[in-house]
């Protein structure tokens, strides 16, 4: 990421070439909040070049302070350390696709039946999986978080790791309001997701809907937008209707996974992809003697997939086709995109 220089603290951080996410670590909180006050002035400059009303601005950052617990879940994340083994994902699977989602996840869809029906025709994606999303996301809006986003936002932008992307976030939250979003409604995660399905402010602008009319795409409160949301955000990222997700498979014994590679590195994400082998149609996996464990083929021999292993050979392995990508567009792991897939089977069931 481009480090933007701000008074105080990033200017010593450009001077001595410490890293500022390091320094503002070890300054004092006084040294810290200092900095902070200075860098807002450029968020603000940010906000102005975006187009951001001044009086938008001027309210939105009065008071606003730094949080240093919002620093220390950011640097307390999986993977920000070093990396270590690949977790087994069944252990995983058991808490994500667990009997308290699914039931809730078929009590909605059987409240909503109308309403998925018409969001799935309008947007092309299966009810079941929107509903996997929301309940992966928010457990159906049990819990959606309580930081100030823009507070959360503005410091994780001060801290620097990820700089470029929070500010831009931060702008986001800024052009949200202008919208008509009413401020109280800006709380979420210590990162900046929000609402039912957990959007970023930049996702909510691309992509949140006004389903049911009323002037205001409400993913706190309203189901009708929270699930037209999410429908049009993977009919954005490519959602192909009548394709399935991918299917659980059972390998032969004598299959080669040495010749099952790929040479393709991905630019996003590339630990999740690697983990994949090369893409064949359904009917070359076939021939090498693959069986669907549901008994029949949910699919046609022409239809694209890799096949995906989560824990090894002997367990568990899956076909994967082009809407998996889509599911790892809208969180790049492999563990969350098999459980929503797998709690959208077992909601639809």
């Amino acid at each position: 990421m481009r480090a933007l220089l701000a008074s105080g603290l990033g200017f010593v951080c450009a001077l001595t070439g410490v890293p500022e996410a390091a320094m503002a670590q070890e300054a004092p909180q006084e040294s810290v909040d200092a900095g902070f006050q200075g860098y807002l002035q450029l968020l603000a400059a940010r906000a102005r070049g975006a187009g951001v009303r001044e009086q938008t601005i001027a309210q939105t950052m009065a008071g606003l302070t730094y949080n240093p617990r919002v620093i220390a879940f950011d640097r307390n994340q999986p993977g920000s350390g070093p990396s270590g083994s690949i977790p087994a994902f069944e252990p995983y699977r058991r808490r994500h696709v667990d009997a308290g989602r699914i039931a809730r996840g078929r009590r909605v869809y059987a409240e909503s039946a109308d309403m998925l029906a018409q969001i799935s025709r309008r947007y092309g994606v299966p009810a079941s999986v929107v509903l996997a999303i929301w309940g992966h996301e928010s457990n159906f809006g049990s819990f959606t978080g309580n930081f100030d986003l823009a507070r959360s936002l503005a410091t994780l932008a001060y801290d620097g790791r990820r700089r470029e992307l929070f500010a831009d976030e931060f702008v986001a939250v800024l052009k949200m309001i202008d919208r008509g979003v009413p401020r109280q409604k800006l709380v979420g995660s210590w990162a900046g997701a929000f609402g039912n399905p957990q959007f970023l402010p930049s996702v909510y602008l691309r992509v949140a809907q006004d389903a049911d009319g009323d002037g205001l795409a409400d993913i706190w409160s309203s189901r009708m937008d929270t699930l037209a949301s999410i429908a049009n955000y993977f009919r954005d990222a490519g959602w192909r209707t009548g394709q399935p997700w991918g299917f659980a498979v059972t390998a032969p014994a004598a299959l080669d996974r040495t010749q099952l590679g790929t040479a393709l590195a991905s630019p996003r994400c590339p630990q999740v992809f690697a983990r994949h082998s090369r893409w064949r149609t359904v009917g070359e996996w076939r021939a090498l003697g693959l069986l669907p464990k549901a008994g029949t083929w949910p699919t046609g021999d022409d239809t694209m997939a890799t096949f995906f292993e989560p824990d090894g050979p002997g367990r568990t392995a899956y076909l994967l086709t082009g809407n998996y990508r889509v599911i790892l567009d809208y969180n790049c792991s492999n563990f969350y995109a098999l459980s929503v897939g797998l709690l959208s089977d077992e909601i639809s069931r």
